[in-house]
Parts: structure tokens; C-alpha cells; sequence
């Protein structure tokens, strides 16, 4: 099941994407025919209803296929354009990419010990083929990062890492646009990454149901066309469980919180010479059984 959030003559919208992913079932067609309010939004949705909910909403979509919007004739936006705070990070959480790095802040412990966490701001979230717009007055040093989206569908706190499945909702994908100057001059992340336009997300919000537990799926970016990074999501230093269950140690993380997970190796600092984006690259962040989220450098 493939969430969508989009926008249809004027109107934000969202819905589900039909089998063959060549259409959208929109949410209020969904709704009345369970006799049921539509959520405002599918951040709404995830933290109104459980898992329990979806066979209920299968048998909806299983009444509703002549009921439907053809992606050609819809604006994909961000699964969730407004999270309701700021989005989690892992940083340097692959190994090859925490090797490539150690020459930004807190580059001295190239393989991390414990979980790297940051937080950056998505007011909104961009999405598929959304601009990203790079202030150059401030930053010349522009990266991106393919990275595995986790988004959480119930409230929970010290979960254990047996449980943490059952705290997911779905997956999806995200572009972690980094400063890399930036970074280097607050001696933190957190800045320089979230800079507006900097979290392009999407193009959809898969459910679980649709991915294999342990999640491993192959991870890649592209520039231009040009492969930059290509790994698999089972290479992660920590894994979903350990990611979920040392996250909520202490801090109840929410229904509807966004947890990126880290990125391989291949980014544009890890060349020699570098190679920041610039205006008119074309990127596209892959992740198997998700889709493509491709977005523009202005």
C-alpha cells in the first residue's frame, strides 16, 4: 500500500496508488465508502488510525479501482510536508560514508560507537521534482544524501528492540541536502542542513506491509545520470530496531515523527575533487520497493 500526498486542481490532497502505480485513490472516496470523516492529511491519518485499520481500508480499495485520479494530472508533494517537529537524523551510519567524511565536525571517530543524532527543519518538506534552491549568497558547497526514511505510526517510549516494528507506519525516501561549508563553520549540523528547500521527500509513504523485516533494500543516488552512491540498507552501523529502540530511550517519539536513517558512501565530499551540486543537476534518490525522488538544483 502506497500512500500519496498531491495536489489536484488547487486542491492538497492524498490518497493511495492503485496496483500497477499508474493512479491515485483518493482518500475521501476511501472514507465515505466506510462512512467515515476524511483526515485533513495524511499526517492526520497516521496518527488517528493503527495497523488494525488497514485491512479495512484493502477492502475499500479493492471496491474503488474506477474511482481514480491518473498521476499524469496530479503535483506530488511530500508525504508529510509539515512533520509536527523537527525531523531526526542519524549521521555517519553507514561505514563507508562515516570513512569519507571524517573530515567535517566530529570527524576525528570515524566509525561511531553509539547512534549520531541531529535534528533539521522541514517547514515544508519538498517533494518529487520539487526545487531545490540553493541560497549561493551563503553557501557554495551544496551535497546530497540518499537516505531511508522510518515514519512512525504510534506513540511509544524505552521500546524494546523486539517491538520496534510495531511502532513503524511506513517508509519512504529522503534527500538530505547538506552545507557542507556550513557544517565546517558552526562545528555542527544542524544548520547546514536545514536551510529551506533542504528535505525533498517522497515520492510516496510505502507501508510496512509492503517491506521485509529486517529491511534490506538496495540505496542509491544519481547526479545527472551519473551513479554517486549504491549500497543496501543492511549495511546500516544501526539497524531499524537499535535506531527505534535507543531513539525512544527516555523520549517518547510520536506518531507521525520522521526518522532518517543515514547515507552511504559516494557523496559529493567524498570525491577528490569534491563534487557539490550546482545549478540545473538533475537528482534522483532510489530505494528499492519505494520508487524515485527526483528534484532540480536551482
Amino acid at each position: 500500500m502506497k500512500f500519496i500526498s498531491y495536489i489536484f486542481d488547487n486542491d492538497e490532497s492524498f490518497g493511495i496508488l492503485n496496483k500497477d502505480d499508474t493512479a491515485v485513490i483518493p482518500m475521501d472516496i476511501l472514507f465515505n465508502k466506510l462512512k467515515m470523516e476524511v483526515p485533513k492529511n495524511l499526517l492526520e491519518f497516521i496518527r488517528t488510525y493503527s495497523d488494525s485499520f488497514i485491512p479495512d481500508l484493502q477492502e475499500a480499495i479493492n471496491n474503488s479501482h474506477n474511482n481514480t485520479i491518473p498521476l499524469k494530472n496530479i503535483k506530488i508533494i511530500a508525504p508529510i510536508q509539515y512533520p509536527r517537529r523537527n525531523i531526526f537524523c542519524l549521521g555517519k551510519n553507514y561505514a563507508d560514508h562515516a570513512m569519507e567524511v571524517q573530515s567535517l565536525p566530529d570527524g576525528e571517530a570515524a566509525i561511531p560507537n553509539y547512534p549520531i543524532y541531529f535534528t533539521k527543519v522541514a517547514d515544508p518538506a519538498i517533494g518529487h521534482m520539487d526545487k531545490v534552491i540553493i541560497p549561493k549568497d551563503y553557501t557554495q558547497k551544496i551535497d546530497y544524501e540518499v537516505e531511508l526514511a522510518i515514519v512512525i505510526g504510534k506513540d511509544g517510549k524505552d521500546i524494546s528492540p523486539e517491538e520496534a516494528e510495531n511502532y513503524i507506519f511506513g517508509y519512504t525516501i529522503g534527500n538530505d541536502i547538506s552545507a557542507r561549508d556550513i557544517q565546517t563553520k558552526h562545528i555542527q549540523w544542524f544548520k547546514g542542513k536545514s536551510l529551506d528547500t533542504f528535505t525533498p521527500m517522497g515520492p510516496y509513504l510505502v507501508h510496512k506491509s509492503e517491506i521485509g523485516f529486517p529491511v534490506e533494500l538496495d540505496i542509491t543516488s544519481k547526479v545527472n545520470g551519473e551513479i554517486r552512491q549504491k549500497s543496501n540498507t543492511k549495511n546500516l552501523i544501526f539497524d531499524i530496531p537499535t535506531i527505534i529502540s535507543d531513539l525512544s530511550k527516555g523520549l517518547t517519539l510520536r506518531a507521525g515523527d520522521i526518522i532518517l536513517t543515514g547515507t552511504p558512501a559516494g557523496v559529493g565530499i567524498g570525491f577528490k575533487p569534491h563534487k557539490y551540486l550546482k545549478s540545473k543537476d538533475v537528482v534522483e534518490c532510489y530505494i528499492e520497493k519505494i520508487g524515485t525522488l527526483v528534484n532540480i538544483i536551482e
